[in-house]
């Protein structure tokens, strides 16, 4: 699940100072947008990637920053370049790095969701848990965007869902998809190896469409980290 990010002259300085790099925002088509937050994982500056929907009624956000110290400038980030303010936030899954932000967006009076699956796990580990959840795979309409969770299948970890973009032909795959970058299926302590595979070939054939595939960790790009994730579920047998 976590891995070290590209390195840059820029992540070397951050590094050397102890800091995390900055909150990255990038377009990706029509008013969707990844951000790529960063964290300290074992004295390791790591990154995670996410996304977020830009609609005339508010912004919905996938996930949230995995260091706490960015949830407040991902917001300011967010309606400095938007004039938008967050309305809506789906975490993924149960780890830090996705529904690590419930507390703070519920704070916010931003409605959160996760899956009924996340939402048990949270309440046996006693971390925050959303205001809302959802038992079976759901479309969210915001100013008529339609935003699918898909659960394809234990992977990862057991409850980690998907969600699609439609109308702009984007998955975001998170940590059930690893990037080309990945050189072994990084954190699988709680991950089910297998039915992973299962679950990589159900996004394959439900999102045969998908023109941008974003990873939650490393460099993401199309459908080729599908395959990708395969064979380095096919190396660990």
């Amino acid at each position: 699940m976590r891995y070290l990010f590209s390195i840059t002259l820029s992540f070397i300085f951050s590094v050397a100072l102890g800091q995390n790099p900055k909150i990255k925002i990038k377009h990706l088509t029509g008013n969707l947008y990844s951000y790529t937050t960063y964290h300290d994982y074992k004295g390791t500056i790591t990154d995670a990637n996410s996304v977020y929907l830009v609609t005339s009624k508010g912004v919905v956000v996938v996930d949230a920053p995995w260091d706490s110290a960015q949830f407040q400038p991902f917001l300011d980030s967010i309606e400095t370049k938007h004039h938008k303010k967050v309305i809506l936030d789906i975490a993924t899954h149960s780890h830090e790095d996705r529904a690590g932000g419930l507390a703070f967006f519920k704070a916010k009076g931003i409605k959160t969701y996760t899956s009924k699956k996340t939402d048990q796990i949270l309440k046996t580990e006693k971390l925050e848990r959303p205001q809302f959840t959802f038992s079976n795979d759901t479309t969210f309409v915001v100013d008529g965007y339609k935003i699918n969770t898909f659960f394809a299948g234990e992977g990862h970890t057991k409850d980690n869902i998907v969600i699609w973009f439609e109308k702009d032909k984007v998955l975001f795959g998170g940590c059930l998809v690893k990037s080309t970058e990945a050189k072994d299926l990084g954190y699988i302590v709680e991950a089910n190896l297998a039915q992973w595979p299962t679950a990589i070939k159900n996004l394959k054939q439900k999102y045969p469409d998908a023109k941008i595939v974003v990873t939650g960790h490393q460099a993401w790009a199309g459908k080729e980290s599908l395959d990708y994730t395969l064979k380095l579920l096919s190396e660990k047998k």
